[in-house]
């Protein structure tokens, strides 16, 4: 089952899927008066600006945090407008990879990917072959 939340204020609506974070702490880190996580609920988007939330969540390297606005804009959108892939290997972390991708599982499945994707370098995911965070343990 996929859990998504949402939470609005000031024009944004801020999604969080708790399945796809890797708890890189980007979030607590850039708004840390906004995303908290030790309290219930632990966004709390009213402490922040529309464009606060935006640029935060713009540095999710996992897509566990997303956006929509009043206006129509997404963070989606704006990550599609990149065309080019990059990969980037976190020190001791996931390889991280931007841009529009698709993966080709073991089993012949594909899916597409269109944001940030963290893959498991260390092989502790249970979520293969991304990244759960299970290397932090």
């Amino acid at each position: 089952m996929d859990v998504k939340k949402e939470y609005t204020h000031d024009g944004v609506t801020v999604v969080w899927k708790p399945g796809l974070c890797i708890h890189s702490g980007n979030c607590v880190r850039g708004l840390p008066n906004v995303f908290k996580p030790d309290e219930k609920p632990w966004i709390q988007a009213e402490n922040a600006s529309g464009p606060q939330l935006m640029e935060a969540i713009d540095r999710c390297p996992s897509g566990a945090l997303s956006y929509y606005t009043t206006e129509g804009i997404t963070s989606e959108e704006k990550k599609d407008a990149m065309e080019k892939s990059k990969v980037e290997v976190l020190n001791n972390g996931p390889l991280m990879v931007s841009g529009p991708l698709e993966i080709v599982h073991a089993d012949g499945s594909t899916e597409t990917k269109n944001r940030n994707t963290a893959f498991c370098r260390c092989g502790n995911s249970g979520n293969k072959p991304f990244c759960d965070g299970s290397h932090k343990g």
